[in-house]
């Protein structure tokens, strides 16, 4: 009786191993499915990489510096005529509002042709 005892426990803990075997399988082809659904689900998203934002970041700064210095330029060269800058109107405004609101001469020839 005590061979047949032995071959019982050898069995069990033989399907044990198995089991614990098929188990790790099982978690491996589950990390790999999420793997690859959360990296399908980046992509889909159309998300930026960090060095695309840095160089866009940058790109912003040099033209928020180049306007910067074209604002100064501009206002040095209108101090420069002794004049005071130029208005355009907004599409569809009349001469009279723009001059109530810029002090700005109301004949047709101080604007600008529009299209």
């Amino acid at each position: 009786m005590v061979q047949t005892t032995n071959r019982f426990f050898d069995e069990v803990g033989r399907l044990m191993n198995d089991a614990a075997g098929v188990a790790q399988g099982v978690r491996r082809e589950f990390d790999t499915l999420l793997r690859a659904q959360a990296d399908r689900f980046m992509r889909d998203m159309d998300l930026v990489k960090r060095e695309e934002f840095e160089a866009v970041k940058e790109m912003a700064q040099l033209a928020r510096e180049e306007n910067e210095a074209l604002k100064a330029r501009i206002a040095a060269l209108e101090a420069k005529l002794g004049g005071s800058p130029i208005v355009t109107p907004p599409p569809g405004a009349s001469p009279t509002t723009m001059a109530a609101a810029t002090d700005a001469p109301t004949s047709p020839e101080s604007f600008p042709p529009t299209a």
